[in-house]
């Protein structure tokens, strides 16, 4: 993981991941720290969220993950301990010992229903006891409805309630006595009120059959409806001593309408800032919080250059691997490529070399089976790590030589195989000319193969479309134009290969493969 970001997004819920996924479309280097503790976990089911009406909020989440990360953003798991300033911007740390420095922060971290202390109850929060009639009073419309006050916002959800059954119990002790207006204006709807204590919540598993009363009554009802007393997941943010102002919920952490709070650095968005918002609302906020990040931090780029009264410097594909690379301890798994291995397990080794190398796994991996390998990659950091792998390893008979700059740091030598992987250039020339060059290194009998995604990841949908293109192997070789004169197609083929989803779950991903053999005399 990288040590240094433009944004951190704390919260992985609907609004967290709004904000992220306006980052990463942003190009934004943004990381999201996730407690894994979204307020509505104890829900099976979302009610009044327009395309997604009674979808699970698990698979909203495991969906707007996947979308973020199509775009970059990085997730890491993991309980925010405490935020400061330092001279480049703010210092997070977490309770599992990261220590990471961002530009900005964007809290979305949530907050508890901490519930009254009566038997029964807590278990059943999300099931049968409820607390939104929007989210919920459909499914239980025409039963038989209590109302457990906790405090005079109460009342107004008691009048709510109404809506969805004409048979309701509001059970007011949590409100001391009610003035005679009130109780009137309750029972002219129909509602009926309960003074007495709720001693326990009554019923088999997560269904309720009844409220049993200080005084040993029950009283039957089917759902309960309550407001537990919002408590924020904010405690991290203490040190900076943040503006907050009194709600009828409580105090909150202030925000203007643009999400930011009174530190310049920071915006909050969500439940955090709002107990009252639903996941429609969460998600459109956190959208309008990720993009007025990024506005902020254009501002300050274009701030910063101007006092400067320099141009600002283009970013090269080298400089962007290089901190890849150098903002984690270790990217990639060190293992090799399966298509390699499967491919020059056959082949007779020779002298081997490898497009965008990396940490080295597959110059290794040849090396050790008795390959002359040179790989190169435009990192710095990736060709030190590669080398000391190496040299960590007995090579027998090959060897693992490792460079750094582009294809055409092996300018004049040719090779018996050259291979790439997964080859991106995200700035600078277009991948297919660097394959071509590629190409000119192949000896004559020697083969060219080239591995790439063929298509994204199964978990992603269509996050992909639009910024990212997935070529098929007869689309890859069409686009390099190589003289079939000149080149044979051994293989042009799609493999599937398991891998893992960012939920954990077993899934597979596309590899296209490309294997093509220089002609020589002899053909």
């Amino acid at each position: 993981m990288q040590n240094s970001w433009d944004v951190i997004v704390a919260g992985g819920g609907p609004a967290g991941l709004s904000a992220a996924l306006m980052l990463g479309r942003a190009r934004r280097r943004a990381l999201v720290i996730d407690a894994g503790s979204v307020r509505n976990r104890f829900a099976d089911h979302m009610h009044g969220v327009l395309g997604h009406d009674g979808a699970s909020p698990r698979d909203l989440a495991a969906r707007g993950r996947a979308e973020a990360e199509a775009y970059g953003v990085e997730f890491a798991a993991g309980t925010i301990e405490r935020v400061e300033h330092d001279a480049d911007g703010l210092v997070v740390r977490t309770l599992d010992g990261l220590e990471l420095s961002t530009r900005a922060l964007v809290v979305a971290t949530g907050l508890t229903d901490d519930l009254p202390d009566i038997p029964g109850l807590v278990e059943r929060w999300g099931q049968t006891v409820l607390h939104c009639p929007y989210c919920h009073g459909w499914e239980v419309r025409e039963k038989r409805l209590g109302v457990l006050t906790t405090s005079p916002l109460g009342l107004h959800q008691a009048e709510l309630i109404r809506q969805w059954s004409d048979d309701v119990t509001v059970f007011t002790a949590g409100l001391g006595e009610l003035s005679p207006e009130t109780q009137a204006r309750l029972r002219a709807r129909g509602v009926r009120l309960e003074p007495e204590p709720v001693a326990e919540v009554v019923g088999d598993g997560a269904e309720i059959s009844a409220v049993r009363l200080s005084d040993g009554r029950e009283v039957a009802v089917d759902a309960i409806f309550t407001m537990g007393a919002p408590r924020p997941h904010d405690a991290f943010l203490a040190p900076l001593d943040l503006t907050r102002s009194e709600t009828p919920f409580g105090r909150f952490i202030e925000v203007d309408a643009m999400g930011r709070t009174s530190d310049e650095r920071i915006w909050a968005v969500g439940n955090v800032v709002n107990p009252g918002a639903n996941v429609p609302k969460s998600i459109g906020d956190g959208s309008f919080v990720g993009a007025a990040a990024n506005a902020a931090l254009v501002t300050a780029e274009f701030d910063a250059a101007a006092k400067a009264g320099e141009p600002w410097p283009e970013v090269s594909t080298a400089e962007l691997w290089e901190e890849r690379y150098s903002g984690a301890d270790r990217v990639w798994s060190h293992s090799v490529n399966a298509v390699l291995a499967d491919i020059a397990g056959h082949l007779a080794p020779g002298r081997a070399l490898d497009i965008g190398s990396g940490e080295g796994a597959d110059v290794i991996w040849l090396a050790e089976r008795g390959w002359d390998a040179t790989g190169i990659d435009v990192s710095t950091t990736a060709v030190r790590r590669a080398a000391e792998a190496a040299a960590a390893v007995d090579l027998g008979t090959g060897s693992a030589d490792f460079a750094v700059g582009d294809v055409d740091a092996a300018s004049g030598e040719v090779f018996d195989l050259v291979t790439s992987s997964f080859l991106h250039s995200p700035a600078g020339e277009p991948r297919e000319d660097i394959l071509r060059r590629a190409a000119d290194r192949v000896a004559a009998g020697g083969h060219l193969l080239i591995t790439s995604h063929a298509s994204a990841p199964p978990w992603a949908g269509d996050a992909h479309a639009g910024h990212h293109r997935f070529l098929a192997p007869d689309d890859e070789l069409e686009l390099l134009a190589l003289d079939p004169d000149v080149w044979e197609v051994v293989l042009a083929e799609t493999r599937e290969r398991a891998t893992t989803s960012p939920d954990g779950e077993p899934s597979t991903i596309d590899d296209g493969v490309l294997l093509l053999r220089r002609r020589d005399s002899r053909d």
